[in-house]
Parts: C-alpha cells; sequence; structure tokens
C-alpha cells in the first residue's frame, strides 16, 4: 500500500450504532464519563478536566486523517437513540499500512457489546475502505475486558513486553494484539 484510500464517509452505521464526528454537544457527556478515575485507569493520562476534555472534544471534531500520525477519532452513539456512548480511534502509525486501533465507553455503554460492534466497524473501515494491512491494539495486560475484546474480534495476541511503560507511578506490562486484513477478510461471512 502506498496512499490509502481516502476521504473517510462518515457516518459509518452498523446494526446499533451510528459513528460519526464528534460535535461541540458532545463535550458534557464525553467530559461525564472520561473525568472519572475508572476511565482513565487504562489511559495514558489521568481523568480529563472540562478544559482538557473541551480540548479533546475540540481535537476530535476537527480531525483530519491525511498523513502518518494522524487519529480519527469517531462518537458512538445508539442508531434510535442520540448521545454519546463513547468513542472509537484510528490511528494511522508510521510504515507502510500500518494503524493502531482504541477505544473508550461511557459506564453505562460498558458489557453491552457496544465496544465490540464499534471496534468491529472501525476495523472494516481500516481494512476494506481505507485499505490498511495491519492493525493493532495496545493494551496495559491489566486490561482483561478490552483483552477480551481483541480476542471477540479476531485478533491475535502478538506480545507481552514487561514493564514497557511508568505511568501513573507504576511500571505497566503492554500486550499487543493485532489482526491483518487478510485475516478479516478470512472472518467475513460469503
Amino acid at each position: 500500500m502506498t496512499e490509502l484510500n481516502l476521504p473517510i464517509l462518515l457516518p459509518l452505521r452498523t446494526q446499533r450504532l451510528v459513528l460519526r464526528r464528534f460535535e461541540a454537544g458532545d463535550l458534557d457527556a464525553f467530559h461525564a464519563y472520561h473525568s472519572l478515575p475508572e476511565t482513565a485507569r487504562f489511559l495514558p493520562r489521568e481523568a480529563k478536566s472540562y478544559t482538557q476534555s473541551m480540548e479533546t472534544v475540540g481535537r476530535y471534531a476537527n480531525f483530519e486523517f491525511e498523513k502518518e500520525g494522524d487519529w480519527v477519532a469517531l462518537a458512538i452513539e445508539a442508531a434510535d437513540s442520540p448521545g454519546l456512548l463513547g468513542e472509537v480511534v484510528l490511528k494511522w502509525l508510521p510504515g507502510r499500512g500500518q494503524a493502531e486501533i482504541g477505544w473508550s465507553l461511557a459506564p453505562e455503554a460498558r458489557g453491552k457489546g457496544i465496544a465490540a460492534e464499534a471496534a468491529s466497524a472501525l476495523l472494516k473501515l481500516g481494512f476494506e475502505d481505507l485499505g490498511f494491512h495491519r492493525i493493532d491494539a495496545k493494551l496495559d495486560a491489566l486490561n482483561t475486558a478490552s483483552a477480551a475484546l481483541c480476542e471477540r474480534l479476531g485478533m491475535r495476541l502478538e506480545s507481552t513486553q514487561v514493564d514497557k511503560w511508568h505511568y501513573k507511578g507504576q511500571w505497566a506490562t503492554e500486550v499487543v494484539y493485532a489482526m491483518l486484513e487478510g485475516e478479516w477478510r478470512d472472518r467475513q461471512p460469503g
């Protein structure tokens, strides 16, 4: 892959969800779950202040996805009930056809298959629409819920890197899950 297939056509729709660009009206809901220590537990930074949430929503609303290092962050909402449930992100990594996926959900949206459905839609976007060759997810090894999600998505555990990061006052072991475009296609029906 020498070039991605751009632009990204939004919104993305699944059976139950709409994945769309962030809007100013998402700020309060975004802050409500990103200000929680339980949400920040496995993110690189502490729980967000209102100002930090405002800056992040502004950046997410105005993303550009044109070159390595760019992120697309999509708001997740239920198709039958508007309102922010969380976000999924896709980062264009350096190296030919490489990307990283991530997600974060509001507490009331967790445990309902929403992250799996949204992440699957983002994998589809990455592999089928944008033309990535490989997409990975990098997790704190203690984040067993996200590891289980990676496995449900068909991603394979590629590595465990002991004490890879030092954040929030302690060392953390990183696990990397990944999927190749061919593996994605092999999992698709028909």
